[in-house]
């Protein structure tokens, strides 16, 4: 696949902890877009703003590994092999051709990436992605001993083909445990039920997708969780899907204290 962006941004921090944004990217190569609807243009399934957000990683010296491109192009936090992280219910593939609203992203029928294509576009974006991903965990384990995996998400708060009514503004997962030590989602939990006027779950609709799955290994002291956040929690859910300063003000100390909390646990503190 042919495509002029770059598939990730890296910043190293000094800390033993990698925050994973693999839905932030909102970049279509344009000989893709052209194939797109108008609607899918837009890329209305983003996980808006999440970089602004978070944009005290830095002073906690946290390494920070953010995907470019569209999860319209490709999804990095789907499997490789495309399997379904919720078998029974309605998922996003790792080449979407429908979006959240179950309508099509692709103009024409036939228009779908087939399976070279889809091939292409694993080696150009999803492969570089997860071997920096590796990578850095290595690293962090190396000179550290062990290494927190922090996977963000946001999401609309409304979404009736994934969940009924709204969803929990605070959804933390661990794989239902198996990505991180139980007393690390114990004690995060209790930190976002600290937050007050947000509603907060571990372990609910969201368990944490591939990337919490595969690399959360806390026998071998890595320990990963993924916050799937909704965008009532700090933008506008309707579009330009604006950035909202008055509204993220009252969360960003919570989540800035989850983040603080998972140092803490893989630091010995």
């Amino acid at each position: 696949m042919q495509t002029n962006e770059p598939p990730f941004r890296f910043r190293q921090g000094t800390r033993p902890l990698l925050i994973s944004m693999p839905h932030v990217g909102t970049y279509v190569p344009p000989d893709l877009a052209a194939r797109f609807t108008d609607a899918a243009r837009h890329v209305p399934d983003t996980d808006w703003h999440l970089e602004r957000l978070y944009d005290f990683a830095d002073e906690l010296g946290a390494s920070v590994l953010v995907g470019t491109h569209s999860r319209y192009v490709i999804d990095l936090n789907r499997p490789p092999d495309n399997a379904s992280l919720y078998p029974g219910q309605s998922v996003t593939s790792l080449c979407p051709t429908d979006m959240f609203d179950n309508t099509p992203i692709y103009a024409k029928p036939g228009d779908e990436p087939d399976e070279a294509e889809i091939d292409a576009r694993r080696k150009a974006i999803w492969e570089p992605y997860h071997q920096q991903l590796a990578a850095e965990l290595a690293r962090i384990r190396t000179v550290h001993g062990v290494a927190g995996l922090w996977d963000a998400h946001s999401i609309c708060s409304v979404v009736p083909r994934f969940f009924d009514g709204k969803l929990t503004d605070l959804n933390l997962g661990t794989g239902k445990g198996s990505s991180c030590a139980e007393r690390l989602g114990e004690r995060l939990l209790v930190e976002a039920k600290a937050a007050t006027g947000f509603t907060s779950v571990l372990n609910g609709r969201f368990t944490g997708g591939y990337i919490t799955r595969h690399y959360g290994q806390p026998a071998r002291n890595v320990h990963a969780v993924q916050l799937e956040m909704t965008w009532s929690c700090y933008m506008e859910e309707h579009p330009p899907f604006e950035y909202a300063p008055e509204i993220a003000k009252h969360i960003a100390p919570h989540l800035r204290r989850m983040l603080e909390a998972t140092l803490d646990f893989v630091e010995g503190r």
